[in-house]
């Protein structure tokens, strides 16, 4: 039973496709980063199966895929340790985390306590909010990298200096969707949630109304794609956008070929977690990200 690491995406994908393909759902946060990752790890049993795995997506930071407590307590006594000394933050499900930051023997903070959701069969709010779904374009990218900057900093953590790169990129991709209020004659001018209506009659290309809210997906990755930077700002809540947005965005996720359409909210959130039982998404299991100090 051992750790292997590998700053080779390829060399990882050889080892640990199986376990990835077998749970791409407790697997979602590992699956988007494991190109831009600058190092991978699995932990093999006593079988030789792969049975954990794990990136360090920036210097000091691990994100668990699947990983048992065991696993979590080997890597914590690793001479291969990622990172100077071992991660200063570490995220994934609670039971690793929890085995990993104890077995460290060094002090620890739990900061975030998310739970992972899928999609079961969508139910779009009723009554939908006012206006309708559309796919970003180009001319969105200011206002939704403002909005993305906004939406980081309200889940509690520091915002970066630009998101133009990684907004351009999902509307690129046709991944970023705006809730428009009204409709392109005028129609109705009235009127956050941490993670992820109807998207249907949407339009392709920028409307009349005001845009109130934006939702994206990820690429699909092992048959799972995650509704994530839902997003409203502080002016435009307590109408349904949020709700409208994130079940056009899970239905594309959908026509895009996700089998499993994914998203996280954070547990202290308890309107965000009711809002998308109502949508129709079901707990997975809970995540939390630890923060290590000391040595």
């Amino acid at each position: 039973m051992t750790w292997h690491f590998t700053e080779d995406p390829a060399v990882f994908r050889a080892a640990a496709g199986a376990l990835l393909s077998a749970e791409p759902a407790r697997n979602t946060g590992l699956l988007t980063l494991v190109d831009t990752a600058g190092r991978l790890g699995w932990w093999t049993g006593p079988d030789g199966r792969v049975t954990g795995v794990l990136v360090v997506a920036a210097p000091g930071e691990t994100t668990f895929g699947t990983v048992t407590p065991e696993a979590a307590r080997a890597l914590a006594s690793s001479p291969d340790l990622p990172g100077n000394g071992g991660p200063a933050v570490v995220r994934g499900e609670a039971a690793a985390v929890e085995a990993f930051a104890q077995a460290t023997g060094r002090p620890w903070t739990p900061t975030v306590r998310m739970r992972l959701f899928r999609l079961g069969t969508l139910t779009p709010p009723d009554p939908a909010p006012a206006g309708r779904a559309r796919v970003a374009t180009t001319a969105d990218v200011p206002l939704a990298a403002a909005w993305a900057r906004e939406f980081v900093r309200d889940i509690g953590e520091e915002p970066g200096t630009d998101y133009t790169g990684p907004v351009t990129e999902r509307i690129s991709d046709g991944r970023l969707l705006i809730w428009e209020e009204g409709d392109r004659d005028g129609g109705d001018r009235e009127g956050s949630d941490r993670e992820g209506g109807d998207g249907e009659g949407g339009d392709r290309e920028g409307g009349g109304g005001r845009p109130v809210s934006m939702a994206c997906f990820s690429p699909v990755t092992e048959g799972q794609s995650r509704v994530h930077f839902v997003y409203t700002p502080p002016a435009a809540r307590g109408r349904g956008y949020a709700a409208g947005v994130a079940a056009a965005a899970s239905r594309a996720a959908r026509e895009a070929g996700a089998a499993q359409v994914l998203l996280f909210t954070d547990l202290a959130n308890p309107t965000s977690n009711a809002l998308y039982r109502r949508l129709g998404y079901r707990p997975v299991t809970d995540h939390l990200t630890a923060e290590v100090t000391g040595r």
